[in-house]
């Protein structure tokens, strides 16, 4: 395929700049053997860049945009809504709109897609960007697809994620934006996986999160899910939610909330074998990228497929280790009522007068802002006991 136009077979994790995290993240995905990722393409940073430059005033727009306080609400929404009207109002280059058809002409001319903002800053291994730009699930027919494709492009602009970047120091003016476009699957089941618990921060434990229908009754809040924990190819813990409802495609386009019959609203949407199945799958993708991972997946026909994966950015940072030796960590500045995290001058004047043998570092890197700091702290504020052991 051109420059605008990536098949999701040609992307791998190594094409962020063209393609954003969450298209890197999918092309990487197909390569993973015995992992199934719904065929499609990826419309790339150059097409985006085409369009911002033709966009009236974008870079004063931006300009001021950049230099806002993150706590100022009303000046963010006030300012990122006209960043977005002015994408939303520039016309659709000609050559561009060419490439996403020819894609398209693979697929055939009513085929279903989720159409997927995926910018160059989410799902990274410092800050995931989860849910701060916008995908539109069921859009069927090449014009629909394009409106959704700029659509997702303005989605770089809206109040949460301008908001995100700003507090985590991210350039408003070098945000990029590639859209990717999958062929619709339309799930009896979906949800998320954790390859290492959320909660505990276990890295021997996987986590399932599961849904009937869609997973945006899941994402959106709408529903709690079936929640089970595996370890060793076992499910050593499980609740099974009340689910009044699910989320469905419609016939013509878009997603219909369906209520679930009382009856059938605590029957779980996996089996005990379904679960254990898909933490296996999650284990080997979790071996691929070499990192705990949040991994969104649907389950049609008897068969997962994945659909997202992210670095989980929020585990209690276990120190490395040369052997495999469970351990126990004791976060020496909470037993001492130091409920903030340690400063980078703080540490450093710790570690020179402290034996290195008995002090590991368990927290962020010295070169992070004090808001990550705050963010990525070792342990909660009560101290407690990580029980993992260094994987």
């Amino acid at each position: 395929m051109d420059g605008y136009v990536l098949d999701l077979r040609e992307i791998d994790r190594t094409r962020v700049p063209a393609v954003g995290g969450k298209g890197a993240h999918l092309g990487e995905l197909s390569r993973v053997e015995g992992v199934r990722v719904p065929a499609g393409f990826c419309v790339t940073t150059d097409a985006f860049r085409r369009v911002m430059e033709g966009a009236p005033s974008i870079d004063d727009r931006l300009d001021r945009l950049s230099r806002l306080d993150p706590e100022d609400r009303e000046a963010i929404r006030t300012r990122g809504a006209e960043v977005r009207r002015t994408i939303e109002g520039t016309a659709f280059p000609d050559d561009v709109a060419a490439a996403i058809h020819r894609a398209l002409l693979r697929f055939g001319e009513r085929t279903a897609y989720a159409v997927r903002s995926s910018a160059t800053t989410e799902d990274s291994p410092g800050a995931s960007f989860a849910g701060q730009q916008d995908t539109y699930p069921n859009v069927v027919g090449p014009e629909a697809v394009l409106r959704h494709v700029r659509l997702c492009w303005a989605s770089l602009f809206t109040e949460r994620a301008v908001t995100y970047r700003l507090r985590n120091g991210f350039d408003q003016r070098k945000a990029r934006m590639a859209v990717v476009v999958q062929r619709m699957v339309f799930p009896r089941a979906a949800g998320v996986l954790f390859t290492a618990d959320p909660v505990t921060s276990d890295r021997t434990v996987t986590c399932v999160e599961a849904v009937p229908g869609l997973g945006e009754a899941l994402v959106s809040g709408l529903v709690n899910p079936d929640v089970h924990r595996v370890r060793d190819d076992e499910v050593i813990a499980g609740v099974i939610a009340t689910k009044p409802l699910a989320v469905h495609a419609s016939p013509e386009g878009g997603t219909r909330r369906q209520p679930i019959a009382p009856a059938r609203q605590r029957e779980p949407a996996l089996t005990d074998a379904q679960v254990v199945r898909l933490a296996r799958l999650g284990r080997r993708i979790e071996a691929h990228f070499g990192c705990p991972l949040d991994i969104e997946w649907c389950l049609a026909d008897d068969d997962f497929l994945i659909v997202q994966s992210r670095p989980i950015t929020t585990l209690f940072p276990v120190p490395e280790a040369a052997d495999r030796a469970n351990r126990v960590y004791v976060s020496v500045g909470h037993q001492q009522m130091m409920t903030d995290p340690l400063k980078p001058l703080g540490l450093s004047l710790w570690q020179m007068t402290t034996p290195g043998r008995c002090v590991r570092r368990a927290g962020a890197c010295s070169s992070m802002s004090p808001h990550d700091w705050r963010r990525r702290r070792a342990v909660p504020t009560s101290w407690r006991p990580s029980g993992v052991p260094t994987r």
